[in-house]
């Protein structure tokens, strides 16, 4: 019995201290191997690199689900595709914070993957911590789904009402002001170290600011993304690993369509739709009862209607004017 039997998962909670060790060791074991790659390359990663990453780590995530279907049964299988499609349409989001992050603190193409590569890694940490709180609290407090929902769908309202110029600046939140004043910090670049030693002072250099600000802007993006997989699914293991699976890809896809991140017009809208959907299924999750399969068909003909949209409609400087047309 799931521990929201309401929602009708229909599938028990995959308990298996073998499989979390392994996961958990694989995933390290991943991280290094990327880290080891990432310190060897002395260029910015070229969109090639970040295509082939980006199909590794996509068909590695396939390629597990695939393996919890058969092994566990395919409820156990929907259930990780579904929190692994949400997560992962949800964290593209976060591509449009990097991009004003870059921008801003005008890291060089060629240190971003180190950052990112450090976000992700602090992420991962982070929002395995705040999984299993939320695991802890829908176990003993089954109303706070509905709290959760209430939330997803205020944060969907203010994606797709809020005005393009109150996007927040990563760089100037609360806990990056305070790092700006706390850490003695270098004027510049300082190659790819986050820290130097000068006068037998050690000085954080801009780079190190970055990853503080990608921290910072992941943690407010866990707010919603983390409450929106327990409406697939409540499994402590499917929630954790659908998650990890799902960010650990981000700083490849970043590489891949970062050029064209800004000709994605719809996705926010999409985005939108994605959360309020979530959100609504779990407001009323005493009275509505979706199998996961419709919530999976669900999120992902809302991405994929967002993102055909965004690819068909023209650019601006394409348009026809007015006086064209006459």
């Amino acid at each position: 019995m799931t521990l929201l039997a309401a929602m009708d998962t229909g599938a028990p909670n995959i308990e298996s201290f073998g499989l979390w060790v392994a996961f958990l060791a694989a995933i390290l074991g991943l991280l290094v191997f990327d880290l080891r790659m990432a310190s060897r390359r002395d260029h910015a990663q070229r969109f090639g690199e970040a295509v082939v990453w980006s199909v590794f780590w996509i068909t590695l995530s396939v390629a597990f689900g695939g393996y919890l279907w058969w092994r566990f049964g395919g409820e156990q299988g929907l259930e990780f595709f579904a929190g692994y499609l949400l997560e992962k349409s949800l964290s593209v989001d976060n591509l449009f914070v990097f991009v004003i992050l870059f921008q801003t603190l005008r890291v060089p193409a060629e240190h971003q993957h180190r950052v990112l590569f450090w976000g992700v890694l602090g992420a991962v940490v982070m929002r395995g911590a705040f999984i299993f709180a939320g695991v802890a609290l829908v176990k003993h407090f089954q109303w706070v789904i509905a709290i959760f929902g209430a939330i997803l769908v205020y944060s969907a309202a203010k994606l797709a009402f809020g005005k393009e110029d109150e996007e927040d600046d990563p760089t100037n939140n609360f806990i990056v002001r305070r790092a700006r004043k706390v850490l003695p910090m270098t004027q510049g670049i300082e190659g790819p170290r986050f820290i130097v030693k000068r006068d037998g002072k050690l000085l954080a250099t801009p780079l190190l600011l970055a990853v503080i600000a990608a921290e910072t802007a992941d943690l407010i993006f866990a707010l919603d993304s983390i409450p929106a997989v327990f409406a697939v699914t409540d499994d402590p293991f499917l929630v954790f690993s659908s998650n990890i699976c799902a960010i650990l890809g981000l700083r490849a896809l970043y590489f891949v369509v970062a050029g064209a991140i800004t000709r994605l017009t719809y996705l926010k809208a999409g985005l939108a739709g994605i959360l309020f959907f979530i959100g609504a299924k779990m407001v009323l999750y005493k009275w509505v009862h979706l199998p996961t399969g419709v919530s999976l068909a669900g999120i992902g003909i809302i991405l994929g209607i967002a993102l055909a949209a965004s690819l068909l409609r023209k650019p601006v400087a394409e348009r026809p004017s007015s006086s064209d047309a006459k």
